[in-house]
């Protein structure tokens, strides 16, 4: 069974669980592609669903499947662990990169971890609550920096302000290989291979025709590579190219 079909097995089995049982059912995280699975099933399943990742706008998120008529109250199964340098003096500038590899290093499956937030020095990592304990006791160095943890008790009061590295550039068209291949440096053949991989997303929608074009203000995700917001006011060079700008995540 290939990997769209064991995700459309999985999450229809939940809803199905949240419909039988009457209590609410929730998936682990999801990525881009799992949830772009979940919206193209979405009339298949038992009960009613939302996704969440923990605050406003997650990449990562988990879907809750409601039952008809519940008459109890909920949360999503989600936790905010804060983790901040022992010694700020000697610490690192961490990436998440070095934050999820250490976290895969304890044996965590990737599934029970959500978005890694790096802002000025502190880094908040999304997670299941049933491994925050595990996580907050083994978690200890990540590199050669000694980190403290505490488990933020008002997720709410997290603001997360997305930090960006701004490229401008020209570009032939706005189609979506044209546009990834001049962000990652690759060939349009190269380019191609994501498409058809079923690696790229525009605003959480898998996308797989080359020809797709990517309107103003557009999130594009690269499974692998990265995100980056797509901006572009139409105006052309004198050569009747596009001027773009990309504005990445970090």
């Amino acid at each position: 069974m290939d990997e769209f079909e064991l995700c459309k097995k999985r999450l229809i089995d939940l809803s199905r669980q949240a419909d039988r049982k009457d209590i609410v059912t929730f998936s682990a995280f999801l990525n881009l592609y799992e949830q772009n699975i979940y919206h193209s099933i979405y009339k298949s399943f038992y009960s009613d669903s939302k996704l969440f990742g923990g605050y406003d706008n997650a990449e990562r998120q988990m879907v809750a499947f409601i039952p008809d008529a519940l008459c109890y109250e909920w949360n999503y199964p989600i936790v905010c662990i804060e983790a901040k340098p022992l010694y700020p003096k000697y610490a690192e500038r961490l990436t998440h990169r070095d934050i999820l590899g250490a976290l895969m290093h304890l044996g965590i499956d990737r599934s029970k971890i959500g978005d890694i937030i790096c802002q000025d020095g502190v880094y908040h990592i999304f997670c299941e609550e049933s491994i925050h304990t595990f996580i907050m006791n083994q978690l200890t160095q990540i590199r050669h920096t000694m980190v403290q943890l505490s488990l933020l008790d008002d997720m709410k009061m997290l603001e997360v302000t997305p930090k960006f590295e701004e490229k401008t550039d020209m570009i032939a068209s706005n189609r979506i290989d044209a546009i990834i291949a001049k962000v990652y440096h690759l060939s349009r053949s190269e380019a191609v291979t994501y498409l058809s991989a079923e690696k790229v997303f525009i605003n959480g929608k898998c996308i797989t025709n080359c020809n797709q074009s990517c309107e103003n203000g557009a999130i594009v995700s690269v499974r692998g590579k990265g995100r980056f917001i797509f901006e572009t006011d139409q105006s052309l060079s004198k050569k009747g190219k596009l001027r773009v700008r990309f504005l990445m995540y970090q």
